[in-house]
């Protein structure tokens, strides 16, 4: 494969990966709300000037939150194409992806507290 040939699929798959998060924000009340407190969190990070260490513990919990949101809106997507009616299975699986989603939120929701709260009260 040519260099320019690599350099366009490498271009493509961001062009893809950048539609998916569209895709997830237009659609997904979630992603939004999200989205929402990931700007507040930068914005009191900033406001509080925290540590380097801190912004990244920060940045992680961010993108582990949206991309546990993305594989669960990708999954659910899925699950209701190939089996559009009820079915518990696909119910099971479709609630194990959101308790992912609320894992990873419950995690940087106590990760914020540990950065923020001493900073508030304090």
């Amino acid at each position: 494969m040519k260099p320019e040939s690599i350099f366009r699929a490498r271009l493509k798959s961001f062009i893809y990966a950048f539609e998916g998060l569209v895709t997830l924000l237009r659609t997904q009340h979630n992603a939004r709300i999200h989205l929402g407190a990931a700007a507040l969190v930068v914005a009191a990070a900033w406001y509080y000037q925290v540590s380097a260490l801190e912004w990244c513990l920060l940045v992680l919990a961010i993108g582990l939150v949206f991309s546990a949101e993305a594989a669960n809106t990708a999954l659910e997507i899925l699950a209701d194409r190939v089996e559009p009616e009820q079915d518990p299975a696909i119910k099971q699986v479709k609630d194990v992806a959101a308790a992912a989603v609320l894992l990873a939120a419950g995690a940087a929701a106590l990760l914020g507290a540990i950065v923020f709260l001493p900073r508030v009260l304090g």
